[in-house]
Protein backbone atom coordinates (compact mmCIF):
# COMPACT_ATOMS: atom_id res chain seq x y z
CA UNK A 1 0.00 0.00 0.00
CA UNK A 2 2.99 2.52 1.30
CA UNK A 3 3.94 2.37 -2.71
CA UNK A 4 1.05 2.69 -4.48
CA UNK A 5 0.74 5.88 -2.44
CA UNK A 6 3.95 6.86 -2.90
CA UNK A 7 3.92 6.19 -6.67
CA UNK A 8 0.77 8.03 -7.01
CA UNK A 9 2.24 11.28 -4.69
CA UNK A 10 5.95 10.85 -7.41
CA UNK A 11 3.59 11.08 -10.42
CA UNK A 12 1.64 13.83 -9.45
CA UNK A 13 4.43 16.18 -8.18
CA UNK A 14 4.03 18.50 -10.05
CA UNK A 15 0.50 19.23 -8.89
CA UNK A 16 1.44 18.80 -5.13
CA UNK A 17 3.86 21.00 -5.61
CA UNK A 18 1.56 23.55 -6.79
CA UNK A 19 -0.44 23.42 -3.71
CA UNK A 20 2.48 23.34 -1.46
CA UNK A 21 3.72 26.57 -3.31
CA UNK A 22 0.82 28.19 -2.75
CA UNK A 23 0.04 27.85 0.49
CA UNK A 24 4.01 28.17 1.66
CA UNK A 25 3.40 32.08 -0.37
CA UNK A 26 0.32 32.47 2.34
CA UNK A 27 2.04 32.28 4.99
CA UNK A 28 5.06 34.26 4.11
CA UNK A 29 3.86 38.14 5.02
CA UNK A 30 3.18 36.91 8.66
CA UNK A 31 6.03 34.97 9.60
CA UNK A 32 10.14 35.47 9.59
CA UNK A 33 10.53 35.18 6.01
CA UNK A 34 8.33 38.10 5.42
CA UNK A 35 11.74 40.43 5.47
CA UNK A 36 12.97 37.55 2.13
CA UNK A 37 13.14 38.39 -1.29
CA UNK A 38 10.38 37.03 -3.27
CA UNK A 39 12.76 36.08 -5.64
CA UNK A 40 15.26 33.88 -3.17
CA UNK A 41 11.84 32.86 -1.58
CA UNK A 42 10.28 31.16 -4.28
CA UNK A 43 14.00 29.85 -5.29
CA UNK A 44 14.61 28.07 -2.00
CA UNK A 45 11.20 26.94 -1.66
CA UNK A 46 11.25 25.07 -4.70
CA UNK A 47 14.63 23.55 -4.04
CA UNK A 48 13.22 22.43 -0.71
CA UNK A 49 10.23 20.73 -2.29
CA UNK A 50 12.69 19.04 -4.93
CA UNK A 51 14.88 17.65 -1.90
CA UNK A 52 11.28 16.67 -0.55
CA UNK A 53 10.65 14.65 -3.35
CA UNK A 54 14.50 13.40 -3.98
CA UNK A 55 14.56 12.26 -0.80
CA UNK A 56 11.48 10.07 -1.00
CA UNK A 57 12.46 8.87 -4.52
CA UNK A 58 15.45 7.27 -3.36
CA UNK A 59 13.92 5.72 0.10
CA UNK A 60 15.44 8.78 2.53
CA UNK A 61 18.65 9.65 1.11
CA UNK A 62 20.80 12.17 3.08
CA UNK A 63 22.69 13.53 1.21
CA UNK A 64 20.49 16.03 -0.26
CA UNK A 65 18.99 16.68 2.31
CA UNK A 66 22.35 17.67 4.45
CA UNK A 67 23.49 20.05 1.01
CA UNK A 68 20.07 21.75 1.51
CA UNK A 69 20.32 22.02 5.48
CA UNK A 70 24.04 23.72 5.14
CA UNK A 71 22.50 26.24 2.28
CA UNK A 72 19.38 26.98 4.67
CA UNK A 73 21.93 27.22 7.51
CA UNK A 74 24.32 29.91 6.07
CA UNK A 75 21.55 31.73 4.73
CA UNK A 76 20.68 32.41 8.86
CA UNK A 77 17.19 31.37 7.68
CA UNK A 78 15.39 29.91 11.10
CA UNK A 79 14.58 26.18 11.93
CA UNK A 80 11.00 26.95 11.91
CA UNK A 81 11.19 27.50 7.72
CA UNK A 82 12.20 23.63 7.95
CA UNK A 83 9.51 22.23 10.14
CA UNK A 84 6.19 24.83 8.58
CA UNK A 85 7.73 24.16 4.94
CA UNK A 86 7.63 19.98 5.99
CA UNK A 87 4.29 19.93 8.47
CA UNK A 88 2.52 22.10 4.95
CA UNK A 89 3.79 19.38 2.83
CA UNK A 90 2.68 16.80 4.67
CA UNK A 91 -0.92 17.68 4.32
CA UNK A 92 -1.29 18.94 0.95
CA UNK A 93 0.32 15.21 0.38
CA UNK A 94 -2.46 13.47 2.53
CA UNK A 95 -5.19 15.71 0.84
CA UNK A 96 -4.22 15.01 -2.23
CA UNK A 97 -3.50 11.05 -2.35
CA UNK A 98 -7.09 11.32 -0.19
CA UNK A 99 -8.43 13.49 -3.32
CA UNK A 100 -7.39 10.65 -6.36
CA UNK A 101 -9.58 7.50 -4.11
CA UNK A 102 -13.63 7.26 -4.40
CA UNK A 103 -13.76 5.33 -1.74
CA UNK A 104 -12.55 6.63 1.92
CA UNK A 105 -12.60 4.34 5.24
CA UNK A 106 -10.81 5.33 8.53
CA UNK A 107 -8.45 2.44 8.02
CA UNK A 108 -7.67 4.37 4.33
CA UNK A 109 -7.12 7.43 5.82
CA UNK A 110 -4.98 5.85 8.57
CA UNK A 111 -2.24 3.67 5.72
CA UNK A 112 -1.95 7.31 4.07
CA UNK A 113 -1.27 9.14 7.05
CA UNK A 114 1.24 6.65 8.23
CA UNK A 115 3.01 6.13 4.81
CA UNK A 116 3.28 10.06 4.56
CA UNK A 117 4.87 10.45 8.05
CA UNK A 118 7.02 7.50 7.05
CA UNK A 119 8.59 9.53 4.29
CA UNK A 120 8.57 13.17 6.14
CA UNK A 121 10.07 12.14 9.68
CA UNK A 122 13.08 11.06 8.41
CA UNK A 123 13.33 14.65 6.67
CA UNK A 124 12.60 16.57 9.75
CA UNK A 125 14.66 14.34 12.12
CA UNK A 126 18.45 14.88 9.40
CA UNK A 127 17.05 18.73 9.23
CA UNK A 128 16.86 19.34 12.88
CA UNK A 129 19.99 17.16 14.01
CA UNK A 130 22.49 19.62 11.14
CA UNK A 131 20.63 22.44 12.96
CA UNK A 132 21.34 21.32 16.00
CA UNK A 133 25.03 20.35 15.31
CA UNK A 134 25.22 23.85 13.90
CA UNK A 135 24.22 25.48 16.71
CA UNK A 136 26.12 23.75 18.98
CA UNK A 137 29.34 24.66 16.91
CA UNK A 138 28.36 28.58 17.20
CA UNK A 139 27.90 28.20 20.89
CA UNK A 140 31.12 26.60 21.46
CA UNK A 141 33.02 29.25 19.37
CA UNK A 142 31.48 31.71 20.96
CA UNK A 143 32.35 30.42 24.44
CA UNK A 144 36.00 30.24 23.47
CA UNK A 145 35.72 33.94 22.40
CA UNK A 146 33.76 34.48 25.45
CA UNK A 147 36.76 32.89 27.62
CA UNK A 148 39.44 35.14 25.85
CA UNK A 149 37.36 38.39 26.52
CA UNK A 150 36.86 37.57 30.26
CA UNK A 151 41.00 37.49 31.29
CA UNK A 152 42.73 39.74 28.43
CA UNK A 153 46.12 40.36 28.92
CA UNK A 154 47.57 43.57 27.31
CA UNK A 155 50.98 44.71 26.98
CA UNK A 156 51.06 48.85 27.29
CA UNK A 157 54.83 49.27 27.40
CA UNK A 158 57.85 47.04 27.31
CA UNK A 159 58.05 44.48 30.44
CA UNK A 160 54.15 46.28 31.81
CA UNK A 161 51.14 44.08 30.99
CA UNK A 162 47.78 45.35 32.10
CA UNK A 163 44.75 42.55 32.88
CA UNK A 164 41.40 44.96 33.05
CA UNK A 165 38.57 42.32 35.11
CA UNK A 166 34.84 43.30 34.60
CA UNK A 167 32.18 41.71 36.04
CA UNK A 168 32.19 39.00 38.73
CA UNK A 169 34.99 36.22 39.35
CA UNK A 170 33.68 32.90 39.73
CA UNK A 171 36.30 29.55 39.74
CA UNK A 172 36.48 28.53 36.39
CA UNK A 173 36.89 32.50 35.67
CA UNK A 174 39.65 32.83 38.03
CA UNK A 175 41.60 29.61 36.51
CA UNK A 176 41.44 31.15 33.00
CA UNK A 177 42.65 34.56 34.99
CA UNK A 178 45.89 32.30 36.34
CA UNK A 179 46.63 30.56 32.80
CA UNK A 180 46.32 33.77 31.18
CA UNK A 181 48.46 35.46 33.59
CA UNK A 182 51.55 33.12 33.61
CA UNK A 183 51.59 32.67 29.87
CA UNK A 184 51.31 36.40 29.22
CA UNK A 185 54.13 37.07 31.48
CA UNK A 186 56.37 34.58 29.91
CA UNK A 187 55.49 35.29 26.39
CA UNK A 188 55.39 39.51 27.02
CA UNK A 189 58.28 39.12 29.02
CA UNK A 190 56.93 41.24 31.67
CA UNK A 191 58.46 42.28 34.86
CA UNK A 192 55.21 43.98 36.23
CA UNK A 193 51.90 43.08 35.68
CA UNK A 194 48.92 45.43 36.69
CA UNK A 195 45.60 43.81 37.60
CA UNK A 196 43.05 46.32 37.04
CA UNK A 197 39.69 45.28 39.28
CA UNK A 198 37.72 48.82 38.55
CA UNK A 199 34.66 46.93 36.86
CA UNK A 200 34.83 43.69 39.61
CA UNK A 201 31.56 44.84 41.09
CA UNK A 202 32.01 42.59 44.38
CA UNK A 203 35.45 41.53 46.01
CA UNK A 204 34.79 38.95 48.69
CA UNK A 205 36.91 35.88 50.32
CA UNK A 206 36.97 33.79 47.06
CA UNK A 207 37.35 36.97 44.64
CA UNK A 208 40.40 37.96 47.14
CA UNK A 209 41.97 34.54 47.38
CA UNK A 210 41.83 34.13 43.70
CA UNK A 211 43.32 37.55 43.11
CA UNK A 212 46.46 36.40 45.94
CA UNK A 213 46.61 33.03 44.36
CA UNK A 214 47.12 34.64 40.83
CA UNK A 215 49.57 37.64 42.49
CA UNK A 216 51.84 34.62 44.51
CA UNK A 217 52.05 32.54 40.97
CA UNK A 218 53.29 35.74 39.42
CA UNK A 219 55.60 36.31 41.94
CA UNK A 220 57.12 33.07 41.68
CA UNK A 221 58.01 33.44 38.09
CA UNK A 222 59.71 36.83 38.98
CA UNK A 223 57.87 39.50 38.30
CA UNK A 224 55.90 41.55 40.09
CA UNK A 225 51.98 42.43 40.61
CA UNK A 226 50.32 45.17 41.51
CA UNK A 227 46.35 45.49 42.06
CA UNK A 228 44.73 48.71 41.08
CA UNK A 229 41.50 50.00 41.11
CA UNK A 230 40.50 49.86 44.52
CA UNK A 231 37.98 51.78 45.43
CA UNK A 232 36.76 52.64 48.97
CA UNK A 233 33.96 50.49 49.67
CA UNK A 234 36.40 47.42 48.45
CA UNK A 235 38.99 48.60 50.39
CA UNK A 236 36.45 48.42 53.56
CA UNK A 237 35.16 45.45 52.79
CA UNK A 238 39.34 43.52 52.15
CA UNK A 239 39.60 45.40 56.11
CA UNK A 240 36.42 43.72 57.10
CA UNK A 241 36.74 40.39 55.79
CA UNK A 242 40.79 40.50 57.57
CA UNK A 243 42.29 39.61 54.48
CA UNK A 244 46.01 40.12 53.68
CA UNK A 245 46.77 41.71 50.58
CA UNK A 246 50.41 43.14 52.27
CA UNK A 247 52.44 40.91 49.77
CA UNK A 248 52.11 43.05 46.77
CA UNK A 249 51.81 46.99 45.96
CA UNK A 250 48.33 48.28 45.26
CA UNK A 251 47.03 51.48 44.09
CA UNK A 252 43.56 53.07 43.67
CA UNK A 253 43.88 53.67 39.92
CA UNK A 254 45.49 52.72 37.18
CA UNK A 255 47.67 55.95 36.70
CA UNK A 256 49.08 55.59 40.07
CA UNK A 257 49.74 51.65 39.27
CA UNK A 258 51.26 52.59 36.26
CA UNK A 259 53.48 55.02 38.11
CA UNK A 260 54.35 52.51 40.31
CA UNK A 261 54.92 50.10 37.34
CA UNK A 262 57.52 52.49 35.72
CA UNK A 263 59.27 52.92 39.00
CA UNK A 264 59.82 49.29 39.19
CA UNK A 265 61.16 48.98 35.96
CA UNK A 266 63.66 52.03 36.31
CA UNK A 267 61.53 53.88 34.62
CA UNK A 268 59.51 57.45 35.42
CA UNK A 269 57.41 60.12 34.24
CA UNK A 270 59.09 63.54 33.22
CA UNK A 271 57.06 66.37 31.66
CA UNK A 272 58.27 68.15 29.13
CA UNK A 273 57.88 72.16 28.10
CA UNK A 274 54.19 72.87 26.46
CA UNK A 275 54.37 72.63 22.90
CA UNK A 276 53.30 76.37 22.33
CA UNK A 277 56.56 77.26 23.47
CA UNK A 278 58.66 74.96 21.92
CA UNK A 279 57.03 76.70 19.02
CA UNK A 280 57.48 80.41 19.87
CA UNK A 281 61.02 79.37 21.05
CA UNK A 282 61.55 77.88 17.29
CA UNK A 283 59.72 81.49 15.71
CA UNK A 284 62.47 82.91 17.46
CA UNK A 285 65.71 81.50 16.58
CA UNK A 286 64.19 81.31 13.02
CA UNK A 287 63.98 85.55 13.34
CA UNK A 288 67.53 85.62 14.76
CA UNK A 289 68.47 83.72 11.61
Amino acid sequence: MDQKFKQTAIENSDSIVQMWMEEINSIKDGNYTASISDELFESTNREFVNVIFTSIKSQGSTKVVEDFSEKIINLGWPLSYITDGLQVFRRVTIDYILGQSEQIDSSYISDVIKSVDAWVEPIIRQLVNEYSGSWEHIVSLQRVALQELSAPLIPVMDRITVMPLIGTIDTERAKLIMENLLEGVIKHNSEVVLIDITGVPVVDTMVAHHIIQAAEAVRLIGSTCILVGIRPEIAQTIVNLGIDLGKFPTKSSLKKGFTKALEITGREVIEHERTEENIEKLIDSLKGE
